[in-house]
């Protein structure tokens, strides 16, 4: 299953038996890769941004099942200030921090290796070449097995690359960013901070590198497909958005298929990971049914060109 299981809830908002039940589903299905950071839901008051990373190691316990299961977890976005729900306080990605942040989560998630690491948010503080060096040394220990980076412009990861393979390094060959079905309007962000969304360059940038792959995060927009008390984002808001959702949902209603389906779907036709938070057994299994859902090369085209 081509899914990427979001885990934010995981151990504050949902509970640790709800969240066993439905990790359990997921593997179940066939479902392997579950993402997670060292900072979740730090935003939340009274959490540390330990919990997500507790409870997955909980459930890795629990089940004897570490290799397989593909371990995604994030550096660089935890707070340094006690309370501090921005990233004003950011801890950043000097190589002590990628160091000290990844054997904090080894710890929690009770495992000796990721299966893939990630730069949480872009620092420009940092010299590329430090942050990168400090992957490298996790790689070379074997406490990481792929490093990725999250919400960096196309240019960056170029750079970032060649970084790498001017050193002998390994490289970032997975890329996270902010993606949907919907086109937001041209030069805009998001209201989250550290959120960066796909852009046409990075789409050309990985047409261009089949080695890097992508996981799309905040795919279904909490919910805004289908539920009428959330609204679509500000960003969304043009005329080509209602022709995309009409489209949306006349192509649903023929393949007996819900509009999150179909998201899901059209992202994995492209060869991007959708990853997909959930906190209902309910919403799980819709995204499960989405793994099995094709898009043939018409539905494809007919998606892609409603503008």
């Amino acid at each position: 299953m081509n899914i990427a299981l979001g885990t934010i809830p995981f151990g504050t908002a949902v509970g640790t038996r709800e969240t066993f039940a439905l990790l359990d589903r997921f593997a179940e299905a066939g479902g392997t890769m579950l993402d997670t950071a060292n900072n979740y839901p730090f935003w939340v008051e009274g959490r540390s941004g330990d919990e997500s990373e507790l409870a997955i190691g909980a459930w890795l316990a629990a089940r004897g099942n570490r290799d397989e299961v593909f371990i995604s977890t994030k550096a660089g976005a935890r707070p340094t200030v006690p309370g501090d729900t921005t990233l004003d306080s950011a801890e950043g990605l000097s190589a002590a921090v990628v160091a000290r942040a990844a054997e904090g989560s080894l710890r929690r998630l009770g495992t000796d290796y990721l299966d893939v690491y990630w730069s949480h948010i872009e620092d420009r503080a940092v010299p590329l070449e430090e942050t990168l060096g400090a992957f490298d040394e996790l790689a070379r220990a074997g406490k990481v097995r792929a490093v990725g980076a999250s919400n960096l412009p196309a240019w960056r990861l170029e750079r970032a690359r060649n970084v790498s393979a001017a050193r002998g390094w390994m490289p970032y060959t997975y890329l996270q960013l902010r993606h949907t079905y919907l086109r937001p309007r041209p030069d805009t962000r998001p209201a989250e901070s550290g959120h960066r969304l796909v852009t046409d360059d990075h789409l050309d940038y990985l047409a261009a590198e089949p080695d890097v792959t992508l996981w799309a995060y905040n795919t279904l927009m909490y919910g805004a497909y289908t539920r009428t008390d959330r609204p679509i984002p500000e960003i969304y808001d043009h005329p080509g958005t209602e022709r995309r959702l009409a489209l949306l949902h006349e192509v649903a209603d023929e393949l007996g298929a819900t509009p999150n389906q179909v998201v899901l779907a059209w992202l994995m036709s492209g060869g991007i990971v959708p990853i997909v938070g959930v906190t209902r057994m309910e919403q799980l299994d819709e995204a499960i049914g989405a793994a099995d859902l094709k898009l043939d090369t018409e539905l494809r085209a007919r998606l892609d060109a409603a503008r």
